[in-house]
């Protein structure tokens, strides 16, 4: 096992603690969230698991409280497909906790057949970005207050299977769920180096990273060929454990501490697409999230 995460993952270990930190990690009830859990938990961190299914998360939360031997595991309800839950969530953040020191935007979904979210936008994008970036937003002052803080965007190399479609950001003239999970994946990249520019001295540090290609619940709407195809592979794909790395390497990696904006990958950072980095289109892209939120973010 050792030898394949090294091979992934560089030679990165850390005995780094987090006692006395909270940590925020959405989607943490299954594949790498729950690893992420795991492993921060191990470190002493107080985890807030934010979870679509409360029934899951609280079995989830129970197996993580007795594996790492720390009680101070609390999960929530957010369903990133409503912002009503998004405010919601945040609401009882802001007023139970005294700080946030690492906001993990880990949960997502992958290629599902065209649906909308309950304030209509397309479900991929809505979630996977507009949904985090909502969170991210209205933690804001909790994470500034608790600096030196980390957000954590996990993203996926298949940002460079989809472009920005300012004109069309709901895919309603066209859909392709390929490109549609490829359109947030890409958001995210551009929205974590935005953040970072508007965060600069705060304190506050951001990072997107590409976790590997994960067997996980996420292949769950895949057509069988392609199935059948991810299971051929399964050699060369990640384990939710190896998958959960790069996220764990990003919360906790000192030498990153004068880093944000970055992108990672293994334990790394890593090149993005050329798309990824046109600070144009992330402005752009900025300016229309907040509009279709209803938001000011200055």
């Amino acid at each position: 096992m050792h030898s394949i995460r090294n091979f992934f993952c560089g030679q990165w270990s850390s005995s780094v603690r987090l006692d006395n930190k909270t940590v925020i990690i959405t989607g943490a009830n299954t594949g790498i969230g729950k690893e992420t859990v795991r492993d921060l938990a191990k470190r002493g961190a107080r985890v807030i698991m934010a979870c679509r299914d409360l029934e899951k998360a609280e079995a989830a939360r129970k197996e993580l409280m007795e594996d790492s031997g720390n009680q101070n595991i609390v999960a929530n309800k957010l369903d990133l497909s409503d912002t009503k839950s998004i405010r919601a969530f945040a609401e009882l953040i802001n007023k139970e906790e005294k700080q946030v020191n690492i906001l993990i935007n880990n949960a997502g979904i992958m290629m599902c057949p065209y649906s909308k979210t309950a304030d209509g936008f397309e479900m991929q994008f809505g979630v996977n970005h507009l949904g985090h970036f909502l969170l991210t937003y209205l933690l804001l002052d909790l994470l500034k207050k608790s600096a030196p803080s980390r957000i954590i965007n996990v993203a996926s190399v298949a940002h460079t299977w989809g472009s920005i479609h300012l004109d069309d950001i709901n895919s309603e003239k066209g859909y392709s769920p390929r490109r549609a999970y490829g359109q947030s994946k890409l958001a995210n990249i551009l929205c974590t180096r935005s953040l970072a520019k508007r965060l600069q001295g705060s304190g506050v540090t951001v990072y997107s990273l590409h976790p590997g290609v994960v067997q996980s619940e996420l292949f769950r709407n895949l057509s069988k060929p392609v199935q059948i195809a991810v299971k051929v592979f399964s050699p060369f794909t990640k384990t939710t454990i190896q998958g959960a790395q790069t996220t764990i390497y990003c919360a906790v990696e000192p030498k990153l501490d004068n880093e944000s904006g970055g992108y990672y990958s293994d334990c790394a950072a890593a090149l993005c697409s050329r798309e990824a980095l046109d600070d144009e289109m992330a402005q752009k892209l900025w300016e229309l999230s907040c509009q279709m939120l209803g938001i000011t973010w200055d």
